[in-house]
């Protein structure tokens, strides 16, 4: 392979230590003398539609597709060809990288992905292209870039604190090597198996995991509607959503079980949040939850109190599972309902009923709006709700059992996902060691 252009420059600037062992006959050179940079389109979402041109967004090179994309292999957004017009220097050519211009934190800063299509495509909003103006091999460079050999390059000189931006003033002076033309070859066939190898056991263990969550939330479905005996009597419970149940057990309406509460709530109390995933939280919200999901309110008596054994939930995402007992005295948002037992109810035991899909879809039913996005659950429609009541006694068994049960594949999903890290930290490791000629593979 013959690169045409000049290295001087760039041999007699100082190196990155972890460059310095690089092989002797391998060249280096800054990111600029070997790309040439140009913006994707000034657009924003709202100008994405379902037919069109293929657009490859700031999204897609962050969480979707890796460091490859092809519109023929991935669902990308269009835009309408009327960009055609002004727009060419836009355009992706297949080989080109395109890298985000903005992350949520700094490991994210260097994304990239690398078009692989002879398709016409778009880079799109807050994306750069780096298009290559010498012959390399494509893959080897990827590798390259995903190194951390070149992110550390790209991290250093990030700018921002809540939000991480690069530019073409980042990327151009970085440094970039290449080995002779048959070693990019080998270099690139052996990470191509080695990492398939990876990706493959990578996506076993996620698949594990997966299985394992949903067993243990059909185990939660079995326990909270047909309770911990299975040789119990059963009975028609009267709604067919609900199906049979224990015979002893009853099926009660909420305004009887619970009634509303609007007491304001204390400045030294904490505020709580209440999340889809994890139901109420139990200490103060972080800064990073008040900045991407809730607007503090300076005057905090405006929140509503909530104590120990209480049931809150968001008005806007009770469809999703926004749901919760409350663990700790504290106050939540204005926004929020809270349910207090009438009583003496377990309050988790209703959280799990509550957070299983069946009853989530209850309270989809029950919310009023035009659009998801817009739908609320009022306390009106919640009292009106029906749930089903065991014994206190089988309430606090449940519980219990359901806490052993998530104790046991929580374990069992931490190894994996351990496995998983070093599994990826293996590929990190062996992809920088590849690409700085410190494993020989030709």
């Amino acid at each position: 392979m013959n690169i045409d252009v000049s290295f001087a420059e760039d041999h007699q600037a100082p190196s990155p230590s972890r460059l310095t062992s690089l092989p002797p006959e391998w060249r280096v050179t800054r990111l600029r003398h070997v790309f040439t940079f140009s913006k994707g389109l000034t657009i924003t979402k709202e100008n994405l539609q379902d037919d069109g041109i293929p657009c490859v967004s700031y999204g897609e090179v962050h969480s979707k597709y890796g460091f490859e994309v092809d519109p023929d292999r991935h669902a990308l957004r269009c835009v309408d060809a009327s960009y055609l017009m002004n727009n060419h220097s836009s355009l992706l050519r297949n080989g080109d990288f395109i890298f985000a211009d903005t992350s949520e934190d700094i490991a994210g800063s260097g994304n990239f992905s690398c078009y692989t299509s002879d398709r016409q495509a778009f880079a799109g909003y807050h994306t750069l292209i780096a298009k290559p103006k010498v012959p390399m091999n494509f893959r080897f460079m990827a590798y390259l870039l995903d190194s951390t050999s070149f992110r550390a390059q790209v991290r250093s000189e990030v700018t921002g604190i809540k939000v991480f931006s690069i530019s073409q003033a980042v990327l151009k002076p970085t440094l970039v090597w290449f080995p002779p033309e048959h070693e990019q070859d080998a270099i690139a066939a052996f990470l191509n198996e080695k990492c398939a190898k990876v990706d493959e056991a990578v996506l076993i263990k996620e698949e594990e995991i997966a299985l394992l969550r949903e067993r243990r939330q059909i185990l939660i479905q079995q326990a909270v509607t047909r309770g911990l005996n299975p040789d119990a009597p059963l009975r028609d419970s009267g709604i067919d959503w609900i199906g049979q149940i224990p015979a002893h057990w009853e099926v009660k309406r909420n305004s009887v079980l619970f009634r509303e509460m609007k007491v304001s709530g204390h400045v030294d109390l904490p505020i709580l949040s209440v999340s889809i995933h994890n139901g109420v939280s139990s200490e103060e919200l972080s800064d990073v939850e008040n900045i991407r999901s809730i607007i503090k309110i300076e005057d905090r008596t405006a929140y509503k109190e909530v104590k120990v054994g209480d049931v809150a939930y968001n008005m806007m995402r009770a469809w999703q599972g926004g749901i919760g007992a409350v663990s700790v005295h504290g106050m939540v948002s204005p926004a929020y309902v809270v349910a207090r037992p009438s009583a003496a109810l377990a309050a988790d035991y209703f959280e799990l009923l509550y957070r299983c899909p069946s009853f989530i879809r209850q309270m989809d039913s029950g919310s009023k709006g035009i659009t998801d996005f817009r739908k609320r659950l009022y306390w009106d429609d919640f009292k009106n709700l029906m749930t089903l009541v065991p014994p206190r006694d089988e309430q606090a068994a449940i519980v219990q059992h359901i806490a052993e049960i998530s104790k046991k594949i929580g374990d069992a999903v931490s190894i994996k996902e351990q496995q998983i890290a070093t599994l990826r930290e293996y590929k990190t490791s062996l992809i920088d060691a590849t690409v700085t000629g410190k494993i020989k593979v030709a």
